[in-house]
């Protein structure tokens, strides 16, 4: 196989200017550039932080985003979206001693209550109730780690143990996300620090994250998931009303009691085509938030940890505000893909000489910015070896973007090309003969 290819970085500067970016994004030295984008670094109050483009998970500015850790109430994304796909939002989950005694912000839920989980979602989600989280965790957690389903029942060794039932559904899906640096200790932030004995001792897991996973996260859930609509109809509603439940013998009667929510995202009323977000706080995690926003073809991401402590609640405002403009600002939806003309190929022992080459036509686009280099490379046979069937897969064509690879697409062979046999050449001397 050889390799050949080319840069478009001159083409896409091009196409910069096409678009009507401005010079700092398009025409700027590549120093200069390079400085823009550490000035707005340095203008984050985040001790870490990420700006993502949603459609591929491509990290588009950063500081110490893959620095680890604690993320408070971030968390309950992944409590709310594993809920939106494994369960039933018409089940009435039983409220337990254990998730009645969940610290604030709470919606004071009692031991032996219902409630639906459709309603508790938007509890978790619109006023981050912590006994919200646990009521979900252990009514699903129970029944993964084969525990009674009458949760009123449990110790609090049992409820602990259903709610860490739910907590390694949350890491699997984490891993599943290619999030590595996660580690769901509880289902609705608060601190904590999971021992583990094993083999080499004791290991203490520390509930905690990275603005490039936590991020990558949201991405999931805004994008990918089949529960994307139901997660995006949750985190965008204003207020929301339930009530809570008891059971009877014909079924479920409406309690005496009403519990009313208000989305506290403000992101959501900050920058038109503002998406969905969660917020967070702990003493140890500080302010954190992870919110998306989508204008024409751009959809971002953004995720801060460590986002100041009181009293700084609006500095996770501040930094949202600052990375979605840079985004909106220096990034535009381009189709990196470049036709090529692929010379023939030799071919060995075949009964035709080459044959010619074809790359498939596929749409690659991703938001790119003027200091984005974007490659090309064929990788292709010096020859091929008869017999060779139209459409079989010979080569590949790839794309670089700022040197990492981004896609690729199979280039095949366009034409048959029978192998050379004792029949063929015997046809071959008659047809000679009979001239």
């Amino acid at each position: 196989m050889k390799k050949t290819g080319r840069s478009f970085l001159a083409w896409l500067l091009l196409t910069a200017v096409l678009w009507g970016m401005t010079a700092n994004a398009a025409g700027q030295p590549a120093d200069e550039r390079k400085e823009e984008t550490i000035s707005t670094t340095s203008q984050l109050y985040a001790q870490s932080a990420v700006l993502m483009d949603a459609d591929n998970g491509r990290i588009l500015l950063e500081k110490n985003g893959h620095e680890i850790l604690p993320m408070a109430s971030t968390t309950k994304i992944m409590t709310c979206i594993l809920t939106l796909e494994k369960g039933n939002l018409s089940n009435y989950a039983m409220v337990s001693a254990y998730a009645a005694s969940q610290p604030k912000t709470h919606l004071g839920a009692r031991k032996g209550e219902y409630y639906k989980v459709g309603d508790l979602l938007y509890s978790l989600m619109l006023e981050s109730h912590n006994d919200a989280a646990v009521i979900l965790a252990e009514h699903y957690g129970s029944i993964w780690a084969g525990l009674s389903s009458d949760v009123s029942s449990h110790s609090t060794k049992e409820s602990q143990e259903a709610v860490l039932a739910f907590t390694e559904k949350m890491n699997e899906k984490a891993k599943e996300l290619g999030c590595t640096d996660t580690h769901f200790v509880t289902p609705n932030g608060l601190d904590a620090t999971l021992t583990l004995e094993g083999k080499n001792g004791t290991q203490q897991i520390q509930h905690s994250t990275t603005a490039a996973d936590l991020a990558q996260i949201m991405r999931y859930c805004i994008t990918r998931s089949p529960a994307k609509e139901d997660f995006l109809k949750i985190t965008r509603c204003e207020s929301y009303s339930f009530p809570d439940y008891r059971k009877e013998e014909e079924g479920f009667a409406t309690g005496s009691r009403t519990i009313s929510c208000v989305n506290h995202n403000a992101f959501l009323q900050m920058m038109p085509g503002a998406l969905s977000g969660k917020t967070g706080f702990t003493g140890k995690a500080g302010y954190c938030y992870v919110g998306a926003l989508r204008q024409d073809e751009k959809t971002f991401v953004v995720a801060l940890l460590a986002c100041g402590w009181p009293n700084n609640k609006s500095w996770k405002w501040h930094d949202t505000k600052l990375l979605m403009n840079y985004g909106l600002e220096h990034y535009e939806s381009c189709d990196i893909y470049q036709p090529g003309q692929l010379d023939p190929v030799p071919v060995e022992n075949g009964q035709k000489e080459q044959t010619a080459l074809k790359a498939a036509s596929k749409e690659i686009r991703l938001l790119l910015s003027g200091q984005d280099d974007v490659r090309v490379e064929w990788v292709l046979p010096d020859r091929l070896e008869a017999p060779v069937r139209s459409g079989d897969v010979v080569g590949k064509e790839e794309f670089y973007v700022n040197g990492q690879l981004y896609d690729s697409i199979p280039v095949t062979a366009a034409t048959d090309v029978e192998k050379i046999t004792y029949l063929y050449c015997l046809d071959q001397i008659l047809a000679l003969l009979l001239l």
